[in-house]
C-alpha cells in the first residue's frame, strides 16, 4: 500500500488561472504549470507577508514541505520571468480542508481531503477493511486514540472540515443510537441480575 497523500490546505482559489507575455514572439510558446498549492505558497508569504511558520501551518504542511512548495514556485515564476513563459495554474495535491475519518469496523483513523469525501459519498469505503461504517473524527489524530462521538467544537461526530453539512451525520446519528441502544440493553441485562 502507497503512502497516504499530504494534502496541501489552501484557504483561496485563485480567480485567473492563465498568465501570457506581452510581446513574446510566440504566446503558443512553452510555459510553466504552477500548481494550485505554490501558489497559495507565493500569496501566503510574498503578498500576506506571513512567517514561514505560519504559512506551513495555515497549509497544514510541515516547515521544510512549505520551503520545497514555495521554492518551486518562485522558480518557474523566475523562469517565466526571464525567458517569457507563459504560467498556466493548475493540478496539485490541495483540498479546501481535511476531515479526520474513523473506521468503527476495523479502527482505523485518517484525515481525507472533503472533496474526496462529497465526490465518493454513496460509496466511501475504509481503505484497510472496505467497511462503510465510517464516521467523522474531529478529536482524533491519525494513529492515535478515539473517543466517539466527542466532537470539539464542531457538532457530534463532525470534522472541521464538515461543518454542518457533513454527509455522514445520518450515519453518525444512526451509529450514536444504535450504540446507545447496546448500552442501555446492557446495563437493564446487568440491573436485572
Amino acid at each position: 500500500m502507497g503512502r497516504p497523500i499530504k494534502w496541501r490546505r489552501v484557504s483561496q482559489m485563485p480567480e485567473v488561472l492563465e498568465f501570457q507575455p506581452v510581446g513574446a514572439p510566440d504566446s503558443a510558446g512553452p510555459e510553466n504549470i504552477l500548481l494550485i498549492e505554490e501558489l497559495e505558497a507565493i500569496r501566503l508569504k510574498d503578498l500576506e507577508g506571513l512567517e514561514q511558520e505560519a504559512c506551513a501551518d495555515q497549509m497544514q504542511v510541515s516547515r521544510p514541505t512549505f520551503q520545497r512548495i514555495l521554492m518551486n514556485a518562485r522558480q518557474k515564476i523566475a523562469d517565466s520571468l526571464i525567458h517569457g513563459k507563459g504560467i498556466r495554474i493548475e493540478g496539485g495535491t490541495f483540498t479546501r480542508n481535511v476531515c479526520p475519518v474513523h473506521c468503527l469496523a476495523c479502527g482505523k483513523i485518517w484525515v481525507e481531503s472533503i472533496e474526496v469525501l462529497r465526490q465518493e459519498k454513496s460509496h466511501y469505503l475504509c481503505p484497510d477493511c472496505g467497511s462503510d461504517r465510517i464516521v467523522c473524527a474531529p478529536d482524533a489524530e491519525p494513529g492515535g486514540p478515539h473517543r466517539h462521538g466527542q466532537g470539539q467544537g464542531q457538532g457530534q461526530g463532525q470534522g472541521p472540515g464538515c461543518r454542518r453539512n457533513c454527509w455522514r451525520k445520518a450515519l453518525n446519528d444512526r451509529i450514536n443510537q444504535e450504540e446507545s441502544e447496546v448500552q442501555d440493553h446492557a446495563s437493564n441485562h446487568h440491573s436485572d441480575r
